[in-house]
């Protein structure tokens, strides 16, 4: 294919607030063995991306300064060793970065072919979320058919998409939101809702629970939780943390409740995982979820669409928490 040398991505400047998203003009990348080059037609934005635009996401060597973890388009150019993909495929995959871009590379393990019927919009809206839920709700979280889960944040990206994988594999789901208009979304998705603005999530869960608490609950306040989440959880019950909204600092944890319930305590960071173990979380996506996404279930919920060169608007809408699904940027 006949390749432009130059494309538009957006640059952080400096970290900063949502303005300092600034489209720029820089070569096309070039791939690598093992890599594909995908011409994008959309992008999710997620939140590690806004993490890293104000500075406080920590970047490792190798990591891509441009934000972008996810998108959906053509593979363009294929480096050597790849054969899992041809010329043209509709790919979606998850990145090292570089997303907010016309053009991006990706290593080839990372990505998968597009489910019949999906949308690039959909498309784009798909790896961060579902190898983060896969990864943490599932491989370490251990949920499965006839536990119950409590999903934090229950409509953001990660938490619909937990909701709809939990309504999917018949897992009871709780979740917690700030409104009556999230709690309405999260019960059209299968799961009890819970307004933390006038509700214990404790009691409620224990209530719900006739005592017994929930087996995984997935996580993304942190510190501010920390012995509240230990109170909700069942015996042998699993604490993942994704983020630290509520700090990252925890004081006066209850430890007795730890070894009481034999709870375990973990999290990881996707991006910090390594090509192969992203590569295996791929293929159990194609094993366990692809198949439901063909079927036209679990598709990926859009809150809003934002054209690339107003990435600062989609920030600035993600970090307002009004946003009930992903924000996703159109590339063409």
């Amino acid at each position: 294919m006949t390749l432009p040398q130059t494309m538009t991505q957006i640059e952080i400047t400096q970290p900063g607030g949502p303005d300092v998203l600034q489209p720029r003009q820089v070569p096309v990348p070039t791939v690598a063995a093992g890599e594909i080059l995908i011409r994008i037609h959309a992008a999710g934005v997620n939140r590690p991306d806004v993490i890293q635009r104000a500075g406080k996401y920590p970047m490792k060597p190798g990591m891509s300064p441009i934000p972008g973890l996810e998108v959906a388009g053509e593979v363009v150019a294929i480096g050597l060793g790849v054969t899992e993909f041809i010329l043209g495929d509709s790919v979606c995959a998850l990145t090292n970065g570089g997303g907010y871009a016309q053009y991006c590379v990706a290593p080839a393990s990372q990505a998968l072919p597009i489910p019949q019927g999906m949308d690039w919009l959909q498309a784009a809206a798909v790896p961060e979320t579902f190898f983060t839920v896969w990864a943490n709700l599932f491989d370490i979280g251990g949920a499965s058919q006839g536990q119950r889960a409590l999903i934090h944040g229950g409509t953001s990206g990660i938490g619909t998409t937990a909701l709809m994988l939990c309504r999917e594999f018949a897992i009871k789901a709780f979740a917690t939101a700030g409104s009556e208009e999230k709690c309405a979304a999260i019960r059209k998705l299968g799961a009890e809702a819970i307004n933390y603005r006038d509700q214990d999530f404790v009691q409620v869960i224990q209530e719900k629970t006739a005592g017994k608490g929930v087996n995984v609950i997935l996580d993304i306040m942190g510190g501010s939780y920390l012995n509240a989440n230990l109170a909700a959880l069942g015996m042998d019950g699993r604490l993942v943390m994704l983020g630290f909204l509520g700090g990252a600092q925890a004081k006066e944890v209850d430890l007795m409740a730890i070894l009481g319930k034999r709870a375990t305590i973990t999290g990881s960071l996707m991006r910090a995982r390594t090509r192969e173990e992203k590569a295996s979380i791929a293929e159990q996506l194609r094993e366990y979820v692809w198949p439901v996404l063909t079927a036209g279930r679990c598709l990926p919920m859009i809150d809003k669409v934002y054209p690339l060169d107003q990435a600062a608007q989609a920030h600035a809408r993600m970090e307002a928490g009004e946003h009930i699904g992903k924000i996703v940027l159109q590339v063409d």
